[in-house]
């Protein structure tokens, strides 16, 4: 491959990690103005939950294909997959065909994902990776810090379709880049058993356990329905965690998990996730429908918070030759929980500076214990492990938002059917964004009954950190990681 040939590839690359990684901040600005508009409130956790379920489970079948019908086509297949579905979901009319065609990225997204570091691998040799790998992780920190901008100008100056469209021409010019330039190398084909069974298990399991989540939040045959659903899948889990331990090439190695201090960096990073989407969908709807908050500067909520995540990804080497890292994340969830806990009482006065505050706490700090992380995954299994390490935490991270924001969904809905005080839902609906101008006699009691879904919200919140802390307190390494 040539010089010219590969700078152009990983500028292919780079800008299809950046349409993938932008789509979750670029979207959750939009949400309050997506929900208003289609009348999406009762199912409004579907439109981030399709988008990451689909994305969670096709991205290990993707990786597994790769070595056996090569890079290309199966890049080319999530780029059209990816583009396909931002188009279907900007022409949406109503929740269902949105959160069926979100679905649809999500599948692109599965594969575009993995295969861009499966690509630099193969382009480069070991010594320039780590430069380019750098190179491309600079466009999650572009899409972190523009995409909620993005979003919220898009809303305001345009609609929210084109929240979705802005991908499609990106997409279009990428895959035909890639077709044309992409040259492939001849590799060997590796012979590998594909998980089937696992990854069929766990789609059902999510999706019948998603559902159910969401149907607690109805009444009679409705609520009757949602026990039944979670109680099928818990089987699949027991049904999954049985075929995991007798499959060869499993899609989660249980054995892994022998080692405590291992476990408890999966179970920190897939909490402190749940606790990610929270603030990036919550405080975006807390501004804009009780603050009527611009959707530009509600989006500037999230971007505090991105900011603060790269500057805490920095500080991690330092802070981990200096101090346990046990007590690390002990210390800086004991000051999320004593952050969060105001959010629980908050009422209407609560100053809006206050939201902005929180994310850039937030964002700081989980940028340092999920990069901690990450780190130490690797650092405890064997080099040969590093690979299922890095991508069990992975999964663990996109199963916490993907079951997060079902749970939180469900929250909010609960909360606001719980106190309607004889308003219509369809109203509360309409208020959610703040570019609908709704002047009622209600309005006050409409903004009490929104503040009262989202303090459920928050305490789930502050539920999940408790979580982490305890585990965190049971982890038994007590050593700076040498």
């Amino acid at each position: 491959m040539t010089k010219k040939s590969r700078f152009l590839l990983m500028i292919c690359v780079f800008i299809a990690t950046f349409m993938t990684s932008v789509e979750i901040t670029i979207v959750t600005t939009a949400l309050p103005t997506i929900i208003s508009d289609i009348h999406g409130l009762a199912f409004q956790s579907w439109i981030m939950s399709a988008y990451l379920l689909t994305t969670t489970v096709t991205t290990p079948i993707y990786g597994k294909l790769a070595d056996v019908w090569g890079r290309k086509n199966l890049f080319l297949f999530g780029l059209i997959m990816f583009t396909l579905g931002s188009f279907l979901s900007g022409l949406a009319p109503n929740i269902w065909l949105l959160i069926f065609t979100r679905a649809i990225q999500g599948i692109g997204a599965g594969g575009i994902m993995p295969l861009t570091y499966t690509i630099i691998a193969d382009s480069y040799s070991f010594q320039q990776r780590a430069r380019v790998i750098a190179f491309n992780n600079s466009a999650w920190a572009l899409s972190a810090l523009a995409g909620p901008l993005l979003g919220g100008l898009l809303v305001e100056y345009l609609n929210w379709h084109w929240v979705f469209f802005v991908n499609v021409p990106l997409g279009i010019i990428v895959s035909i880049l890639i077709f044309a330039s992409y040259k492939e190398s001849k590799h060997p084909r590796v012979s590998v058993k594909i998980d089937w069974a696992g990854m069929l298990e766990l789609t059902l399991f999510l999706a019948i356990f998603l559902f159910g989540v969401q149907q607690l939040s109805q009444e009679g045959d409705g609520r009757n329905l949602a026990i039944i659903a979670i109680v099928i899948s818990l089987g699949l889990v027991y049904i999954f965690v049985k075929h995991e331990k007798g499959f060869r090439e499993a899609l989660i190695p249980l054995k892994i998990f022998t080692n405590r201090t291992f476990t408890v960096q999966v179970i920190t990073a897939a909490l402190l996730s749940g606790l990610l989407i929270g603030y990036q969908v919550y405080f975006p709807i807390w501004l804009q429908s009780l603050y009527r908050v611009r959707p530009v500067l509600a989006g500037l909520v999230v971007t505090s918070g991105s900011i603060m995540w790269l500057i805490g990804g920095f500080l991690v080497g330092s802070i981990l030759a200096r101090f346990v890292p046990k007590w690390i994340s002990v210390l800086l969830i004991s000051l999320l929980i004593f952050t969060y806990t105001p959010l629980i009482f908050a009422g209407l006065n609560l100053p809006f500076w206050y939201f902005y505050v929180v994310s850039a706490i937030s964002g700081g700090f989980l940028g340092i214990i999920i990069t901690m992380n990450m780190i130490l995954s690797q650092h405890l299994v064997s080099k040969n492990q590093i690979g299922t390490a890095s991508s069990i935490l992975t999964l663990g991270r996109t199963l916490g938002q993907t079951v997060s924001t079902g749970i939180l969904g469900l929250l909010l809905n609960v909360g606001i059917r719980l106190n309607l005080y004889g308003i219509s839902f369809s109203t509360v609906n309409n208020m959610i964004s703040s570019d609908r101008v709704v002047r009622l006699s209600s309005e006050a009691t409409i903004n009490n009954v929104i503040l009262d879904g989202l303090h459920l919200v928050f305490i789930f919140e502050v539920l999940i950190l408790i979580i982490a802390l305890a585990a965190n307190l049971a982890d038994p390494n007590s050593k700076i990681v040498d």
